[in-house]
């Protein structure tokens, strides 16, 4: 597939010209495809990725958010399970060790 010839009117600020000119051939010209999410709405543009980059700094944090919630919930989880599970298998590894004579007392 061939990029699209860019809306006249802009002026590249890397090849100081107009970007109907030379952004179909730029290799910083691309296609982004998702959700905006500020927005919720579809995204389908072809622009240059520096104009992208707030759009996906924005969505990098939200996935960072997402993440450190995930984390915090599954570290609640572990520390509200894992006491007492620590504490049966510390109790059966003991009972083993005493029954195979590897612990006196």
């Amino acid at each position: 597939m061939s990029k699209p010839i860019a809306t006249s009117g802009e002026v590249c600020p890397f090849h100081r010209c107009d970007v109907r000119k030379v952004c179909h051939r730029c290799p910083l010209y691309v296609q982004v495809r998702g959700v905006d999410m500020n927005t919720g709405k579809e995204v389908d543009h072809w622009g240059c990725s520096f104009s992208f980059l707030p759009m996906m700094l924005i969505e990098n944090t939200g996935q960072q958010r997402q993440t450190g919630a995930a984390v915090e919930s599954l570290r609640n989880e572990v520390v509200r399970n894992a006491p007492p599970r620590a504490i049966g298998l510390a109790l059966e590894v003991d009972k083993l060790g005493r029954s195979r004579g590897y612990i006196e007392g």
